[in-house]
């Protein structure tokens, strides 16, 4: 323990004493959390809509109006020329089109029906299919209150009505930052964990210290704990300030659940991470190298982990993928914990497929180590 002590306490100065490393792990992490639940939200707002009128009535004026004052939609053209309003659409300046025909109020007052034509610009599918539900929902509603306006109620209905109502659990308010925010936190604990760990060990590669090293009385099991168990630290220490000062003081997210239960997840994942960052330092002989590997990693863990969109909707086989992804479970469990206040009972599958990512990359790192050291 004492040799190990003082390999602890070389690691630490070693970082410290690192000017450059120092922002990159503690000020980018709370930058990026800051910064990343702003952007990363689904709900599409501002959509620019071009509107051809060839009625000029009463109700295609309700329409618009009713179209305009939503929240979503802005209004980017109005006019009686479709040529005009594609041409928009063309320049990136508009989204959608809504054209109203002629005699569309006299037609719906006479034939009690009507058609209306909408063209969407689906470059962006996301942004084309959310916008068009959301046009479509506005139209069906004032449809809606066109019937009821016309519809003669009877004194008394006979015909059985059923009211509903919802009730929106552990996010009331629909606030996708909440969401997200725990997702974030997560990726960025993983990219501190296995980035850095991995750099730190092909460092004394490149300066030519681990050769020195490998001549000492130290053991292989001191050198890799020596390596590991800082970045543990640092990276329990990045969670804490993210969940506590970021996630708590600025988006409002108070964990609902175990803080001891939500800590004993995150250290068995930190050791589960810091051997990826280990494994890739067994195959990397530069930090270019190291920083190549990680990237390739990184990005396959964040973009199928479910942290922006639901791992049940990909195809089979990049379920296959995700589910061997550990981010996966790390960022169900945050968001089990923090946002429904899940217990052990409901966790204890994923605590057991942690423990075998922590076998697995740790066993794989030390032997493979081994043979090349």
């Amino acid at each position: 323990m004492r040799t190990l002590g003082f390999l602890l306490r070389k690691e630490f100065k070693q970082i410290f004493r690192n000017k450059s490393l120092l922002p990159m792990i503690f000020v980018a992490p709370i930058i990026q959390l800051l910064i990343l639940p702003l952007a990363a939200d689904y709900e599409v707002k501002d959509i620019n809509i071009s509107i051809v009128d060839h009625d000029h009535s009463t109700y295609s004026q309700q329409l618009i109006s009713k179209v305009t004052a939503s929240g979503y939609f802005q209004l980017a053209d109005y006019g009686n020329s479709f040529k005009r309003a594609l041409k928009l659409i063309e320049s990136d300046k508009s989204d959608l089109i809504l054209e109203i025909p002629q005699g569309f109020e006299k037609n719906l007052i006479r034939e009690n029906k009507e058609k209306l034509f909408v063209a969407v610009n689906a470059i962006n599918g996301v942004k084309a299919g959310l916008g068009g539900a959301y046009l479509a929902q506005i139209i069906s509603t004032y449809n809606n209150d066109i019937r009821m306006r016309w519809l003669q109620q009877p004194k008394f209905n006979p015909m059985p009505q059923i009211e509903v109502t919802s009730s929106n659990w552990f996010n009331p308010h629909l606030n996708y930052r909440f969401f997200m925010v725990p997702g974030i936190l997560a990726v960025l604990v993983t990219m501190v964990g296995a980035y850095m760990c991995g750099l730190n060990i092909v460092k004394e590669k490149e300066v030519g210290t681990i050769e020195q090293i490998n001549v000492t009385p130290i053991k292989k099991y001191q050198f890799i704990l020596a390596k590991l168990v800082p970045f543990w630290i640092i990276g329990i220490f990045i969670f804490s300030v993210g969940l506590f000062l970021v996630a708590r003081w600025v988006y409002g997210i108070v964990p609902v659940g175990s803080l001891l239960l939500l800590y004993s997840y995150m250290s068995l994942y930190m050791v589960a991470v810091l051997g990826l960052g280990l494994l890739i330092s067994t195959f990397s002989d530069t930090q270019q190298q190291a920083m190549s590997i990680t990237f390739f990693f990184i990005i396959i863990f964040m973009l199928m982990s479910g942290l922006f969109t639901s791992i049940d909707s990909m195809p089979h086989w990049a379920y296959i993928i995700a589910k061997c992804n550990p981010v996966t479970y790390f960022i169900e469990v945050v968001r089990m914990i923090v946002l429904k206040g899940s217990s052990f009972s409901d966790i204890k599958y994923h605590f057991l497929v942690m423990v075998g990512f922590a076998i697995f990359l740790n066993g794989f790192a030390i032997m493979n180590y081994r043979k090349t050291s």
